[in-house]
């Protein structure tokens, strides 16, 4: 009879050190996401957003909320992009849920906090292992920035935003920057539909290429967050604006607040919206409406996130 092996107990040692730095880290990372929470409540003037939410009509207020849902709701499909990629086995809708927590924490806290580090995390803790969270992240990415391209250079391309005067860019850049993002586009869905092969590198970096097919779900799932985040508006403007021009002007002021890197993009979006619709309709009508999409886009939707985040973590850790 074969006499059963020795344990290793060094690699026993190991395996109990590894767990506790990994519930020393978890504890970290809530204590962070703690701080960041109360720092991104102290940042928020809340008389204001109650005022606002008070100037506005209910039936705005229903129909801005409904459509907020929905495009939580849509962007929270990014991922399953990735899982269809991927094939892992984490169910649909806890990818959906990882997506949404990481979304709510990325529009109000930042790329680094939510769109990246709370992504990475809640994946890690599904068991899925590098690189597939990290292609999960980038296909994601470039799914958002892709319907952005579409959208963006067709609303600039055909002259839907007249800059105002003082702006360093006019009209002519802006519709040659909208036909340069649309040949980006479409430089993208050429790449995947003739591509040999579907792992690429560049200086020492490895990129997939989706299929053709993935592509198009990412055009069109992206496409459609952005047209709701633009119609959310435009309801809360109450229509004064035609919603071309609303979707416009809230593209720009995205990549504004990218492009500044301010978390929230607070005092970016503002600052554009009253430049660009304020002269029409009065900055305290746009204002009115913006305090108002915040609170129901990135407020609202961080409690239910910070309270699902904090439910997965006490489950995790029993």
């Amino acid at each position: 009879m074969t006499p059963p092996a020795p344990r290793d107990a060094s690699g026993d040692a190991a395996r109990r050190g590894g767990r506790r730095w990994s519930r020393w880290l978890s504890a970290v990372f809530a204590v962070a996401v703690v701080a960041l929470l109360a720092w991104a409540a102290h940042k928020v003037d809340w008389d204001d957003v109650s005022g606002a939410l008070r100037q506005l009509p209910a039936s705005a207020l229903a129909a801005g909320a409904a459509l907020c849902a929905l495009s939580h709701l849509i962007y929270s499909g990014y991922d399953l992009i990735g899982k269809q990629w991927a094939r892992h086995e984490v169910p649909a809708r806890r990818v959906m849920l990882i997506t949404f927590i990481s979304y709510a924490f990325n529009l109000n806290l930042g790329s680094l906090v939510g769109g990246i580090g709370m992504r990475l995390r809640l994946y890690a803790r599904e068991g899925l292992k590098h690189p597939v969270p990290t292609k999960i992240l980038a296909l994601s990415m470039a799914s958002n920035w892709l319907g952005y391209g579409l959208l963006a250079g067709g609303l600039f391309l055909f002259g839907w935003l007249s800059p105002p005067p003082d702006w360093k860019i006019g009209g002519t850049a802006l519709r040659g920057l909208g036909a340069l993002m649309w040949v980006l586009v479409a430089g993208y869905l050429a790449l995947c539909a003739f591509a040999r092969r579907r792992e690429l590198t560049l200086r020492g970096h490895e990129f997939f290429v989706p299929s053709l097919r993935l592509a198009l779900m990412q055009l069109a799932i992206s496409s459609a967050n952005w047209l709701t985040m633009g119609a959310v508006l435009w309801v809360l403007l109450q229509q004064r604006v035609d919603y071309g021009h609303t979707l416009a002007v809230l593209l720009v002021a995205a990549v504004a607040g990218v492009v500044t890197h301010v978390p929230a993009g607070l005092g970016v979006l503002e600052g554009v919206f009253v430049a660009l619709l304020g002269p029409a309709l009065g900055p305290g009508k746009v204002l009115a409406a913006l305090i108002a999409y915040r609170a129901l886009y990135y407020l609202a939707p961080l409690v239910i996130a910070a309270a699902a985040y904090f439910t997965l973590e006490a489950k995790a850790r029993k």
